[in-house]
């Protein structure tokens, strides 16, 4: 079966550098998108960035752009997301998912296969 398994994340201070990662195994797609979402606590899941395994377009929401990085290692099946100039505010539990399909879009709901997620915690 499909599994996507995230790895990398941890505690750093203000302005610090975390690179996640995000194994996927079990599916045998043609066309698909990798995304990572985040939720922190006592909010809703957002999205943060996606990626079309094809061509390796990106998008970014907003409130990440010019600091965060998505890009992925077909052979290894692991997209990575490099974090740099972190904030509290980026302080939530990362997930990252797969969507049938060549759309970038962060529709949580448009995504079929989710991972555990692991903690990113911006604090000094």
């Amino acid at each position: 079966q499909v599994q996507l398994v995230e790895s990398g994340g941890g505690l750093v201070q203000p302005g610090g550098s975390l690179r996640l990662s995000c194994e996927a195994s079990g599916f045998t797609l043609e066309s698909y998108a990798i995304g990572w979402f985040r939720q922190a606590p006592g909010k809703e899941r957002e999205g943060v960035s996606c990626i079309r395994h094809t061509d390796g377009s990106t998008y970014y929401v907003d409130s990440v752009k010019g600091r965060f990085t998505i890009s992925r290692d077909n052979a290894k099946n692991t997209v990575y997301l490099q974090m740099n100039s972190l904030k509290p505010e980026d302080t939530a539990v990362y997930y990252c998912a797969i969507k049938r399909g060549l759309l970038l879009r962060l529709f949580s709901w448009e995504y079929d296969y989710w991972g555990q997620g692991t903690q990113v915690t911006v604090s000094s």
